[in-house]
């Protein structure tokens, strides 16, 4: 590309005009422009359209985004980044209120095929998962159908057939009076929850390849997050049974920082943010309980627990945090509380006076008393602060890891309670004691009107000048 190309295109159309960088490299693009499609239809070449790629056609008046090229730098394939420029291309289409994503594209393949069977043919075998292409599969993989098969589309420039196919995604949001600006705020919010067994298992590798496995599952439903319990790394405590419960639990910290990385890598890679239940963490000779944000875009944070039950303290040696913050993501506003923590109502109270719009609660407890106590308190918190409570908890069994040898947990999402949400406060709930996956969508604007019109009104009616919430904890 040359850059008087690239400044046209950043100039005429700088949304369109999408970039993943690392550490300030490019390492992967999309270019877009806008056209009105009655302008060209179905009978046009690229050249036609993009020109020289200077998005000399571009038409910001127009209904149809136009895929003028995407790429990702070789050192860097394998981690779906094409998939998340779709996506970011997807969320621009319905962000700017435009009817489809029009691209135009190779059949690589097809030249393999030419003497046995045509076009259509080679397309429909496509389509059924009988032949591999390495651009029509994955274009059909990102939600495309094909529009039209055209020959000398491209010209004679690329060296491969003929023959290309124009392929449409459509925007099912799309109305033809609004037109709204890219960079707003998601109104629903998706959210998965992992209700995960422990068992023992041979290392980190075992380990990570079920977590894998949760995060592939969920994200094939385009979740925006996903919640796994506390301590979800439990199972290679096995490994440890001939220590003591504290240094079992130290040995078990050795492993954080390894899978916090994989982690981040998992939240880029399925475009979705997580919060990684919870897990030890072994810092100035003090050992923590902290769960990880790690967020699609490949940054991460940390909320460390700060009230330690008991038996963490008599056990493991476990010590509180100090700090508690409210996370900004692309979908909304979120807290975190690890287990205990949500039984103290002023730190959601806290977090929400900070705009959070969905607290997760990653926790573990061992017996059904333990489990309501953190269940009815998160329902609580809930109504009290006007938001969305997500639970996760793990279930099953791990014979000989004391202290954490049998699980109780029955995970759910959590409403307040008004005309326009459930009439139990429950939006979606597990199974108890049974390994699997929720999924539920969470209405952001449902909660601005609750806060606004609400029956009751539990954040703006407070009497202030009767009592104030104060963190006094200065770092």
């Amino acid at each position: 590309m040359e850059k008087n190309q690239f400044v046209s295109q950043i100039t005429k159309f700088p949304e369109g005009q999408i970039c993943i960088e690392d550490n300030g490299k490019v390492v992967g693009a999309a270019i877009s422009q806008i056209v009105k499609w009655s302008d060209y239809g179905d009978n046009h070449t690229y050249e036609e359209i993009v020109g020289k790629g200077d998005l000399k056609n571009h038409n910001e008046n127009g209904d149809s985004l136009y895929g003028v090229d995407i790429f990702v730098h070789p050192e860097y394939r394998g981690l779906r980044l094409g998939r998340r420029l779709y996506d970011a291309r997807k969320e621009l289409c319905e962000k700017l209120n435009l009817e489809r994503i029009v691209v135009g594209a190779w059949m690589p393949g097809y030249e393999n095929y030419e003497d046995s069977m045509t076009p259509a043919q080679y397309i429909e075998k496509v389509r059924d998962k009988e032949i591999y292409d390495p651009v029509l599969s994955f274009q059909l993989a990102n939600g495309f159908h094909v529009r039209k098969l055209k020959r000398g589309y491209f010209g004679n420039t690329k060296g491969y057939s003929s023959y290309a196919v124009l392929l449409e995604w459509l925007n099912i949001y799309y109305e033809k009076e609004e037109i709204t600006l890219i960079g707003g705020q998601k109104t629903v919010v998706r959210v998965g929850v992992v209700q995960m067994q422990m068992r023992p298992v041979a290392g980190i590798e075992e380990l990570m390849h079920q977590v894998e496995f949760f995060v592939d599952t969920v994200a094939g439903y385009n979740v925006d997050f996903v919640l796994f319990p506390e301590f979800f790394n439990a199972s290679l405590l096995a490994r440890y049974n001939d220590r003591s419960p504290s240094d079992a639990m130290r040995a078990l910290s050795s492993h954080t920082e390894n899978i916090i990385e994989k982690m981040v890598e998992l939240a880029v890679s399925y475009n979705v943010n997580i919060i990684s239940g919870s897990m030890p963490e072994y810092r100035d000779n003090t050992l923590h309980n902290v769960s990880y944000l790690c967020r699609r875009d490949g940054t991460y944070e940390e909320q460390y627990k700060l009230h330690i039950t008991p038996d963490e303290d008599f056990y493991w040696g476990v010590k509180g945090g100090y700090n508690l913050s409210v996370f900004n993501t692309d979908a909304c506003k979120i807290g975190i509380l690890i287990c205990f923590d949500v039984e103290f109502p002023e730190l959601p109270r806290f977090l929400a006076d900070q705009g959070m719009d969905i607290l997760f609660v990653p926790f573990y407890t061992d017996t059904k008393n333990g489990y309501n106590r953190v269940r009815h308190c998160a329902m609580a918190r809930a109504i009290e602060n006007e938001c969305y409570v997500v639970i996760s908890g793990s279930v099953g069994a791990l014979p000989h890891v004391e202290n954490m040898d049998i699980q109780y947990a029955q995970s759910a999402v959590f409403t307040p309670s008004d005309f326009a949400f459930p009439h139990d406060c429950v939006a979606a709930e597990s199974v108890p004691n049974t390994e699997m996956t929720l999924i539920a969508d969470l209405d952001l604007d449902l909660l601005k009107e609750l806060r606004k019109k609400g029956s009751v009104r539990n954040l703006s009616n407070r009497r202030k000048d009767l009592y104030e919430l104060k963190w006094v904890y200065e770092s």
